[in-house]
């Protein structure tokens, strides 16, 4: 950590990674449902 503590990057340390890693995931499980109608919408498909 002597590293990023030279480079100022301590706040790094206090990043949850896991957090920001499960919301990642989130968003994407969120986002692709629309994404996927949108695309059959437009391709007239059917379910």
């Amino acid at each position: 950590m002597g590293l990023l503590g030279f480079l100022g990057l301590g706040f790094l340390s206090s990043i949850d990674f896991l957090v920001v890693a499960q919301l990642t995931v989130l968003a994407m499980v969120v986002i692709s449902g629309p994404a996927i109608i949108f695309l059959l919408v437009a391709r007239s498909g059917d379910l």
